[in-house]
């Protein structure tokens, strides 16, 4: 598969083709200095070593349209070069700037090396590494540029040469150098890190898709020139003049990580049909977007906007997907020019240091980024947080002062002010985004000014710790909660587990479970032990309910005549009948069991067998002569099925209770069956019973939490 930036080697056979290919388009001025830097390079040139020839790393970065001072360090940072050319020789003949950028290179590409070498610590030695990348990227980004080019090329001589160090390189280029381009914005030599990385890493795998590729090549081909053809016509006609419509290519390594993550095949796949279009403004953009809708059926689920929402690193562009003609799904990307040119070159399309040119913003932020990993000291920590941290996705809100914070993507108030401070997150009581108070749940967006409200004492709440409230979603954040717990008193920590248990044992309707029977369930050896550890948070909350479900005792309960709710699920295999063949069953709406009850069926005069729980009051107290009529049943193999359970809430009444409540179901897409409201005008009370149709115990768990999190909600209950 040929790429953007591979050299030919014809090009570079003769001092004077070498330079002809590294001065075209250039001024007088920059040909004189290019073509004396690729004099020197010509005369010191080794190819002994697996490092890359590094006028091919300088024809890379022009066709990056990088300036003269880079394509110059490219040539100077080799370690043949390094040993014949100091750096005092290069700032008397190329000058200072093309000095310092040739140090950094040499830097970067000396201490790369260091894992080489037969008794070298590696963790040292990359984590060293790591922090000099870093700062290099403070002082100028171009260095990494140029280190991104040598990676690049060096892969490809590796391939060449079956370089027996080649897979544990191409795995550090995955994990590292490919997301740093990403971070930089350089999504070209993103791609072809990873694709050239993903060849020597799973040389199979490659195979089998480039093998798709190109079977279906010829077919996806001429169905694109069509499509093509179709789309510039319908811009034509609606008057946008001069807009570029083309077919797009595909990255391998994309497209796997795709199916791996989506756990399907390449004929699944959306995007395999792709088509890019080039505007010159963003009003044409959006016109462009509308007549691709107006023509074909837009697939919703796959638009992004990131003109309107960039990317972290700056990257912007419309993405849709369509079902085209024969009804196969096209992938449509609508940018300008510019916006294309920073998608593909990123820093290199806009360098900071021109004169006249506004600082990039969206580069800023990403240095500021990376820039906080210097704080760790750890080096095991620093090595693996440097290669999550670039992996992921990112959300840049300001203070206040107007000072940028990163955070991971998906974070809350709570994680801002653990990012602050240990002791601001603490003592954090409320936020204010934009000026507006806020719940801690609020997710935080790109551009977001937040405020945090604090209390004079530390108090976090048990609650931030509970993934299904959405607290908090960064795990250090998760982290210092958890030590502040762990630091208070114990005699604190057991009142807080007993009554978080309490609590849960009333909410369960489970307050006869023996604590001792808990205990043993949950493989603790006495029941102060186990109230520690949930005071602790030691354990999760459905590990709780689980156990606390496993060993739930009857709570008397008027009789109810059975009603069929559940045949469907009967029928697919959601309740196994033991020893029997397929057999009508319903869900007793007196016991309502939910996986994972315990569980005795019941046979019917007329209505097959009717599921209980085992502990369910009716079945308890049958007469004698209708034991006969139990019978052993399970849930089966089928995790989609519903099951109606019925849930009653107290919370003093307000306007708009019900509206929240209904709104926080539909959140968590949760069929509501039925709803009985009863309030209470003296005393300002609510009672609400709702009729639930959920998959299983985990799922009632999460929607009890999401509820009581609701102004004035005082409790929440599972009725039997």
């Amino acid at each position: 598969m040929r790429h953007a930036f591979t050299a030919e080697e014809e090009e570079f056979a003769t001092l004077e083709s070498a330079q002809a290919a590294l001065i075209d388009n250039c001024t007088r001025n920059q040909a004189l200095i290019i073509k004396r830097a690729v004099e020197h390079y010509w005369a010191i040139k080794d190819d002994k070593t697996y490092y890359p020839n590094a006028l091919y790393v300088a024809s890379q970065l022009k066709n990056m349209r990088a300036d003269t001072p880079i394509i110059v360090s490219a040539l100077f940072g080799t370690d043949a070069s390094a040993r014949a050319y100091s750096i005092d020789f290069i700032r008397e003949h190329y000058g200072q700037e093309c000095a310092q950028l040739t140090e950094g290179v040499r830097w970067l590409n000396e201490l790369s090396s260091l894992d080489l070498l037969e008794g070298s610590s590696r963790a040292t030695d990359q984590a060293e590494f790591f922090r000099r990348m870093v700062l290099s990227i403070v002082d100028d980004v171009r260095v990494v540029l140029v280190k991104l080019g040598y990676r690049t090329q060096r892969l490809y001589a590796m391939i060449k040469r079956d370089a027996p160090d080649g897979e544990r390189l191409a795995r550090e280029t995955l994990s590292i150098y490919a997301p740093l381009a990403n971070r930089l914005g350089l999504g070209q030599l993103k791609w072809e890190l990873e694709d050239i990385a993903f060849r020597i890493v799973e040389p199979q795998a490659y195979k089998r898709v480039a093998k798709a590729l190109e079977e279906n090549r010829a077919s996806r081909e001429n169905y694109i020139t069509d499509f093509v053809a179709d789309l510039s016509s319908l811009i034509e006609k609606h008057g946008i003049e001069e807009a570029g419509v083309f077919g797009r290519p595909k990255h391998i390594y994309s497209i796997w990580k795709k199916m791996q993550a989506k756990h399907i095949e390449f004929s699944d796949l959306f995007d395999v049909r792709a088509v890019r279009v080039l505007v010159n403004d963003i009003q044409q953009c959006y016109a462009v977007l509308g007549i691709v809708h107006s023509q074909w059926q837009p697939i919703t689920r796959e638009f992004d906007d990131y003109i309107a929402n960039p990317k972290e690193n700056g990257y912007r562009s419309l993405h849709t997907a369509v079902i085209g003609p024969a009804g196969k799904p096209v992938e449509v990307q609508i940018r300008t020019e510019a916006m294309d040119d920073d998608a593909e070159n990123g820093v290199a399309a806009h360098w900071a240091y021109k004169e006249g040119s506004p600082v990039d913003t969206a580069l800023q932020r990403s240095i500021n980024a990376l820039r906080q990993l210097l704080d760790d000291n750890d080096d095991d920590e620093l090595i693996e947080g440097f290669s999550q941290h670039l992996d992921a996705d990112r959300v840049y809100v300001f203070t206040p002062k107007g000072e940028v914070i990163d955070l991971s993507a998906n974070s809350t108030p709570l994680d801002f002010a653990y990012q602050i401070h240990s002791e601001i997150g603490h003592r954090c009581r409320g936020a204010k985004v934009n000026g507006s108070i806020v719940p801690l749940t609020y997710t935080l967006r790109n551009g977001d000014q937040v405020e945090v409200l604090t209390t004079r004492e530390p108090q976090p709440s048990r609650d931030w710790l509970n993934r299904s409230l959405g607290y908090i979603n960064s795990s250090r954040a998760r982290g210092k909660v958890r030590a502040w717990f762990n630091l208070q008193d114990h005699d604190q920590h057991l009142a807080d587990g007993r009554a978080m248990l309490d609590r849960e044992l009333k909410r369960l309707k489970a307050t006869s479970v023996s604590i001792d029977k808990l205990v043993k369930r949950l493989n603790f050896d006495k029941p102060n032990d186990l109230l520690i550890a949930i005071g602790r948070n030691e354990l999760t909350m459905p590990q709780i309910i689980g156990a606390i479900d496993h060993l739930a005792q009857p709570i008397s309960q008027p009789f109810e005549e059975s009603t069929r709710v559940r045949e469907k699920d009967a029928k697919s295999g959601a309740i196994h009948v033991r020893g029997v063949g397929n057999l009508l069953t319903n869900i007793g709406p007196c016991c309502q069991p939910v996986p994972p009850d315990s569980i005795v069926g019941f046979i019917t005069r007329s209505k097959g067998v009717t599921i209980h729980r085992a502990d369910c009051p009716n079945i308890l107290n049958l007469r004698e002569s209708e034991l006969e009529r139990l019978i052993d049943v399970g849930w089966g193999d089928d995790k989609t099925g519903r099951y109606q359970v019925e849930i009653r809430i107290h919370a003093y009444d307000r306007h708009g209770l019900l509206r929240d409540v209904s709104t926080t179901l539909s959140t968590l897409d949760v069929d509501v069956v039925a709803v009985n409201t009863l309030s209470d005008k003296q005393e300002q009370t609510a009672d609400m019973k709702i009729s639930l149709h959920i998959s299983d115990m985990g799922e009632l768990a999460t929607v009890m939490d999401k509820i009581r999190q609701l102004r004035n909600v005082q409790t929440v209950e599972r009725v039997i």
